[in-house]
Order: structure tokens, then sequence, then C-alpha cells
């Protein structure tokens, strides 16, 4: 009876590690469609989150590939598309980035690894000018608690780049009422306001600041997902269970597109939790029946 249950054990383990490795090296492609009054135009938007200079295939081949086939007229990046490591190459994330800012406008929010190249350069020396030289060269400007227009579609972009306080592990900082006004301004009623914010756990605060859909990221998916329940193990915070571990979530009008992200850092494997590329179909509301 012993061998018959170490026998069974062992074989699940094999399975399991066989899909950890399947899920840590493949992505999915998920839709999300809304729609508002106050945008003007339709437009289709592909979200990439969490990247931490993964490659899928050689030259992220297979990912370029799967972004061309979407047709999107915007990409939208909310953080951490490279790694914060000293000495480190960032070549994948800029290589990625060179491909993409050719072919299609790019809209980059910063996520914390971003931040920490800048907050710490007696660790990483010159790894943040170095990619802010990158993203510069290929006319990539990131939007560090700034917003660009694009009156074209009627949809304003504001990129968050909030506190290393709001990223302590173990437990969340409460954010203080009026914090997200001081650093971005006031949104406009008048306009479809989209937020790129990494960090999804004030999403609420988010969504009475203004904005009409956050785009985040941060989570890994909560790296492993119990089968069945669809839910989160674990936050990079090294919470259990985290509330916003993936998906769409909403508070009122507003909507959250929590993206579980292209790749792993902290813990790094995925387990039933592939990646995720994301494409955004927005449109006027008279052109789409309801938002799904």
């Amino acid at each position: 009876m012993t061998d018959v249950i170490l026998t069974v054990l062992g074989i699940l383990l094999i399975l399991l590690l066989w899909v950890m490795l399947y899920d840590s090296n493949r992505f999915v492609v998920r839709r999300l469609n809304l729609s508002d009054r106050r945008i003007r135009k339709s437009v289709r938007a592909v979200v990439l989150a969490d990247l931490h200079n993964k490659r899928y295939g050689k030259e992220n081949e297979l990912l370029l590939k799967a972004i061309r086939e979407q047709k999107p007229d915007v990409i939208l990046i909310a953080g951490d598309i490279l790694t914060a490591h000293s000495g480190k190459s960032m070549e994948p994330a800029i290589h990625l980035l060179q491909a993409l800012a050719g072919e299609f406008p790019v809209y980059y929010g910063n996520g914390n690894h971003e931040y920490r190249l800048k907050l710490y350069p007696q660790t990483y020396g010159g790894m943040a000018e170095e990619y802010g030289q990158a993203l510069k060269e290929m006319r990539v400007d990131p939007l560090v608690n700034s917003h660009v227009d694009l009156e074209e579609y009627g949809i304003t972009v504001y990129g968050a780049e909030i506190d290393k306080a709001y990223y302590k592990r173990f437990k969340q900082c409460q954010m203080e009422k009026g914090y997200l006004s001081q650093l971005l301004g006031e949104a406009d009623n008048n306009r479809y306001t989209i937020l790129l914010a990494h960090n999804p756990d004030y999403f609420p605060e988010y969504a009475q600041w203004g904005a009409d859909l956050t785009v985040s990221g941060h989570v890994h998916g909560g790296v492993i997902r119990i089968p069945i329940l669809g839910k989160g193990v674990i936050a990079p915070s090294l919470c259990l269970f985290p509330r916003y571990d993936g998906g769409i979530f909403r508070e009122g009008r507003a909507v959250m597109l929590l993206s579980r992200g292209l790749g792993m850092h902290t813990i790094p494997i995925r387990l039933f939790n592939p990646g995720e590329l994301w494409v955004v179909e927005l449109a006027p509301e008279e052109d789409s029946a309801a938002d799904q």
C-alpha cells in the first residue's frame, strides 16, 4: 500500500513539474471589450505587463508575432518590462520595445522595477540612464505622473508612479486622501481616462480619482493558481491570496484590467498560471451593444 501511495505521489509531482515548466514558458491572449459615450473612435490596444526581460523565442519573435496578429492601434505598458538587477542585461526589454516602437505608438507606465533603477543609483549604477536613453532614442517617453491626450479617440492616458512606500512587503500601506490628485492633477470627466498604474492594490483609489480604465500588473497572477477556484496564491508583497490577483475588476463604472503578466521575478515559477497578452477594444457607446 505504501508503495502505491509513493508511486501516485511521484506521478503527481512529475505532472506538477511538467505543468510548471509548460506554464512558465507560454502565454495566452485574452480580450476585453468596453464602450463609452466619450470615446470618439474605436481603438484597439495591446497590453503588456511584467515581462521581466523574458524572451518568448530567441528574439521574442513569438511574442512579437502574437502582438502583430492583433493589429493594435496602440501599445499600453503597465510596467516591469525589465528586472532591476545590478549588472543584468536590459537587452531583451530594449530589443522588444525597439521593435514595437517602430510599428506602433507605445504608452509606457513604469513599474516598481523601472522606478527602483532611478531610486537606487548606488546599487544599479547607470542602468536608469542607459535605459532612459534607449527609450529616448526610440521616442518612447514614459508617463511618469504625466499624461498624453489621444485626441483622435477622445481618450487621455495617464501613468502613475507611486512612492516606494506603497510597495512594502507583508502589508498594504494606506494611500493618503488626495495623493493621486497631487501626483496627476485632476482627471477630466469629459474624456475617457486610462490609468497605467502598476500596483493594483489601490484600485478603489484609482477609481475614486477618476480612472475609467485602470491597467495594472505586478501580482503575476498570484504565481500559483488553485484549479477550479481560480485563485492566486501569493503576491510579490508575500501576502497570501491577494484580493486583486488577475482578471477584470469593477468599482461602480470603473474597470481594472489586471494582467497576470508575461514573466517572473520574486518567485520564478508559474503554475496553472500562463502569461497573458491582453487585447482591449474600446468603442463609442453607440458602436457596442454592452460592456463585456
